[in-house]
């Protein structure tokens, strides 16, 4: 793998994680990149590794290596600057960390060459602010069985998204002794669609809760556990404590996740009578090649035509794209057959939310 590319590439996703809130990640990433440049340890893991593409999200693999070094306890020198391990930044200094990382790397060659070969899969809980939100939206009526798919699951976290709590301008919905709360979960005021159909939800009845991914994640498993927390970024601990709780409602509600690809999974799916059948996906369509897409929007529109008022059909999709010449992550909704509604924008973490318009 040519040097400079790995070089550009870690450079591009440390201003990401700048952009994206991790001062610490934007640092060691930088920190990294020099590394590679000058053949140190970091150079030797990462460029004898030739079976990761630079599109595959290599320097967050590598980090989600070091970060389950510090979590697990093997690299207690790392742990120490990682509050997701206990640990505490230095102020005015994120790259206070580098000496420890180098050393690890350095030390654990074999452990970060098996993490490059894992996708990154964070299975971010924050989206599922913008999952229930057109859930409460779409839903016509209470008490209505709900069945949720969803595409790219990881380890299905977000199939039991109605058992959060979301909280913003006066506005609260879901358990209150939820062990997850999205707070803040709106800015700008929260949309008046939204309002109404908590009004109409005191809770969403759901009936059926499956997923698919490529490589699913077991969360109720100790190497599942820890491959999800290892991805997130350590010096963002509500990310954190949202991971922790949804581990928790895990543990309490079932949900089945299933190895295969989204257009396959999709066409083992049929609406049913008495029901909505709801398919969700987020961020996910950067991963998947064309031509599977197009297979999956075939079975999309499959499930469409085949939607009656008995037996109910929706799509909700959150991703990035450009609408009226404004990039963004975007919430959308398609009814049955009907025209694709944009509902709202909102960071690539789900939290927090805007949305569009005087009623969506």
């Amino acid at each position: 793998m040519p040097r400079e590319q790995v070089v550009r590439a870690f450079l591009q996703q440390a201003g990401a994680c700048g952009r994206l809130g991790s001062p610490l990640y934007a640092a060691l990433l930088e920190r990294a990149a020099e590394d590679v440049e000058r053949g140190g340890p970091c150079a030797e893991a990462l460029l004898g590794h030739h079976t990761v593409r630079l599109d595959d999200a290599l320097p967050l693999r590598f980090l989600g290596g070091a970060h389950a070094l510090a979590l697990t306890g093997r690299a207690p020198e790392l742990a120490a600057h990682f509050p997701s391990a206990g640990g505490t930044l230095t102020p005015g200094r994120p790259d206070a960390a580098w000496p420890a990382l180098r050393a690890a790397v350095a030390q654990e060659p074999a452990w970060i060459a098996r993490w490059l070969t894992r996708p990154p899969q964070t299975n971010e809980v924050g989206r599922a602010n913008l999952l229930v939100a057109a859930l409460l939206h779409i839903v016509p009526s209470a008490q209505l069985p709900l069945r949720l798919f969803e595409l790219g699951s990881s380890g299905g976290l977000n199939l039991r998204a109605e058992q959060f709590r979301y909280e913003a301008d006066r506005f609260a919905w879901g358990p209150m002794d939820s062990p997850v709360k999205l707070t803040d979960a709106w800015e700008g005021g929260v949309p008046g669609w939204l309002r109404a159909g908590a009004r109409r939800h005191q809770a969403l009845r759901i009936v059926e809760r499956r997923g698919c991914d490529l490589a699913p994640i077991d969360p109720l498993s100790a190497e599942g556990s820890l491959t999800l927390r290892a991805y997130v970024w350590p010096d963002q601990i509500a990310r954190m404590e949202r991971l922790e709780g949804a581990l928790r409602v895990a543990a309490k509600v079932p949900a089945t996740v299933q190895s295969s690809g989204a257009a396959e999974f999709l066409s083992t799916v049929d609406v049913e009578p008495g029901t909505l059948t709801v398919v969700w996906h987020s961020v996910l369509r950067q991963y998947v090649s064309t031509d599977e897409w197009a297979a999956v929007e075939r079975e999309l529109a499959r499930l469409a035509a085949s939607a009656t008022p008995e037996a109910g059909f929706a799509h909700i999709a959150f991703e990035p794209g450009v609408r009226g010449g404004e990039a963004a992550f975007w919430l959308s909704v398609r009814v049955g057959d009907e025209p694709e509604q944009p509902l709202a924008t909102a960071h690539p973490h789900g939290v927090p939310a805007r949305w569009l318009g005087a009623d969506g």
